[in-house]
Order: C-alpha cells, then structure tokens, then sequence
C-alpha cells in the first residue's frame, strides 16, 4: 500500500501546491469592514464548531487564570491573558480551514478540521505553532522578570498588589512599561502571523515564506493591517473582560476574518487570490 504524503492530503482537501512567491494587494479600510462582514457570515453559517472552537479556547484561559490564581502567581494573571492572546492566530487554525472550505464548498466536519490541526495535514504548519508558543513563553518570562525587578520577591495579597500598581510611582511605572514591552510582542506577533497561518493552509508553502508575506503584507498597508491588528487586540480585550467568556464569540469573528483578510491581500501568480 503506497504510502499518503503530505502533499497528497493537501490535494484531498483541494490545496493549491504552488510554492512562487505570491504578490501584496493594496487594501484600504474598507476592506477591513467587509472581511469584518464576511467572518460574521461564516460564523452564521457554521455556528456550533466556530462557537465550539471558541469556547474550546475561553475554557483554556480560564485554566491558566486557575493555575495563576491557586498557586499564588496572581501577579502574572494580566500577563497570561495578554500573552494567551499571543496564541490566538494558532489557536484559531481551525476556523481558517472553516472559511476555506465554505468559500470553496467543501464540506465540513469534525475530523477534518482536527487533522488540520495535528493529522498529517497539519505537517503544512510547520514550525509557526512553535514560533507562538516560543513567543508565548518568552513574554511570560519577562513579565515575571518586570515584577521582579519593580517589587522584588514579596508576594501581596491580590487587593495589596492592585492597589500599590494604580497608586504608587513604582507600580504605575511597571504598568506603563509593561504594556509598552507587550505591545512590542504583540506587534511583533501580529506583523508574523497575520496572513501566515492562512497561506499555510492555503498553499503548499514554507513557514519562512508565510512570515516573510505576513511581514510583506504589513509593510505594504501599513494603516488597513494595524488597523485590523488594532480591531484584535481590542476585541480580545473586551472579550476578556466578561470571565474570558466574550471569546466564545470573539475568537471565531476574528479567525474568520482573517482568512478574508487573507485572500484580500495576498495574489498568487497563478492568478489566484489567496
């Protein structure tokens, strides 16, 4: 029995295996209203896996929350929901796949959007998922050196430490620096990956290709795509607020948005868009 290479699941799920390098697309802001629109179609469309997927990903902030919270880390919650965040565009693979298959009339199911992720055919992703965990990891790192350096090894009780973070200088200096040093990342993060994942699923292509575009595709509408890097890290915020539970809905408006985003901006020479 012959053997079922990566390329040949890639061709069963109707994935192009052309490798050119694909052209940027000049998008403005009105295209970032209408992939607004066409996510909140696909979620009306496939609403049980994308709110599924999405209460999937809420259910893992609230585990690491718990994990901060009883092990007395309590200082390192706002980080890892911030850093969580830093996940979001591997955690919403899924929902790339669910766009593509409803734009190109595949059908859905169980399975094959879980292979994509960790079947065979997500051997496509390559090293991108290590990347955001990298990442991820990192920033956790420095966030704890942050409160190291600005209040050493003391552990206040929670309502303790937010009180001397909102009035003292020390602590809103650590809030302000440390916002500014997750920015950094999460810029960082977003310019990576804000086309990457879906080019991936998309094309039969190298992670360091995919980034390259992501970065390409950035450079090239600065304004529209950190607009749209602006409307995530907003919508993740006020998601949060809720208990995390505003990511049930949240994760999958902005997943699929991102594959329309996607197919916006990136041109293939083979003529095709995305």
């Amino acid at each position: 029995m012959a053997e079922t290479t990566s390329s040949d699941i890639r061709a069963q799920r109707g994935v192009s295996s052309q490798t050119a390098a694909p052209q940027i697309a000049q998008i403005d802001l009105r295209d970032i209203r209408a992939v607004l629109a066409l996510a909140a179609a696909d979620l009306g469309r496939a609403p049980v896996y994308g709110l599924a997927i999405g209460a999937f990903y809420a259910v893992g902030g609230i585990v690491l929350y718990l994990l901060a919270t009883r092990t007395g880390l309590f200082f390192l919650t706002y980080p890892l929901a911030a850093g969580f965040a830093l996940l979001g565009p591997f955690c919403a693979v899924a929902l790339y796949e669910i766009s593509r298959r409803l734009e190109s009339g595949l059908p859905l199911s169980p399975g094959a959007l879980v292979s994509v992720v960790v079947g065979p055919g997500g051997r496509s992703l390559g090293w991108m998922p290590m990347l955001n965990l990298f990442v991820f990891f990192i920033w956790v790192d420095v966030a704890a050196a942050l409160y190291l350096g600005f209040f050493g090894l003391r552990r206040p009780d929670l309502g303790g430490f937010v009180v001397e973070v909102f009035t003292t200088w020390h602590g809103l200096s650590f809030l302000v620096l440390g916002n500014l040093v997750g920015a950094v990342f999460a810029i960082g993060v977003f310019t990576s990956t804000v086309v990457a994942y879906p080019l991936l699923l998309d094309r039969d292509s190298d992670f360091v290709t995919a980034i390259i575009t992501s970065w390409r595709a950035v450079r090239a509408n600065p304004v529209p795509m950190l607009g749209y890097g602006l409307i995530v890290a907003v919508s993740l915020f006020v998601a949060m607020l809720p208990a995390l539970l505003g990511l049930i809905v949240v994760l999958p408006l902005l997943g699929h948005s991102t594959w329309h985003l996607y197919r916006r901006v990136v041109r293939w020479p083979d003529g095709g868009t995305g």
